[in-house]
């Protein structure tokens, strides 16, 4: 009895443990999006499935993968986190994708600028080249003093930084001299 006693006080200790060293590396996050020379790349919120349907355009909302409203929810929330922590970007750019550009507008509170760059790759696997050379160009031209959130897909994303996020996570980058991501953290909204 007293080794089982034990085995759940260590187990309750440990768990404790883990929730103030989340909420560090939240804490940490939120700094790191205030220092000049960061910027984040944003998967679009939840939009269940994982391609768009067959036929699909991009200039027809209806024919698209679209957010559900959770996800609308989960973009509110994060715009009002930005607030809330006193963060503001001077450009928010998304990919042309109506659940990305939702996902912007809802955060954000105003309409983003599309960035082809940042279309999405499923099913368009010969794009994933191009794109991540033209982030990384755009990334290299950035001074440090212009915050940018980018508004795009995951497996834009992991192209990009090898991290595959969850829907509304946050990657926030450094870019170096050349434009090479170099992910300083994650953070996400809850």
């Amino acid at each position: 009895m007293h080794a089982a006693l034990m085995l759940l006080a260590c187990a309750l200790l440990s768990a404790a443990s883990i929730e103030p060293a989340a909420a560090q590396d939240q804490a940490a996050a939120w700094s790191l999006l205030k220092q000049p020379g960061h910027v984040v790349f944003m998967r679009h919120a939840e939009a269940p499935g994982t391609a768009d349907p067959p036929g699909y355009t991009l200039e027809d909302c209806a024919s698209q993968r679209n957010l559900v409203d959770s996800g609308r929810d989960h973009a509110r929330r994060t715009g009002e986190a930005f607030r809330n922590n006193g963060v503001a970007f001077q450009r928010v750019l998304t990919s042309p994708w109506c659940r990305c550009k939702e996902t912007a507008l809802l955060a954000m509170g105003r309409e983003a600028d599309v960035f082809a760059p940042l279309s999405n790759l499923v099913g368009r696997p010969q794009h994933a080249a191009g794109q991540v050379a033209s982030l990384k160009a755009y990334l290299a031209t950035l001074d440090t003093g212009t915050r940018v959130l980018f508004v795009t897909h995951g497996i834009v994303i992991n192209a990009l930084t090898g991290i595959t996020p969850a829907s509304g996570e946050m990657i926030i980058v450094k870019p170096g001299p050349a434009g090479d991501p170099q992910v300083a953290g994650r953070l996400r909204v809850e």
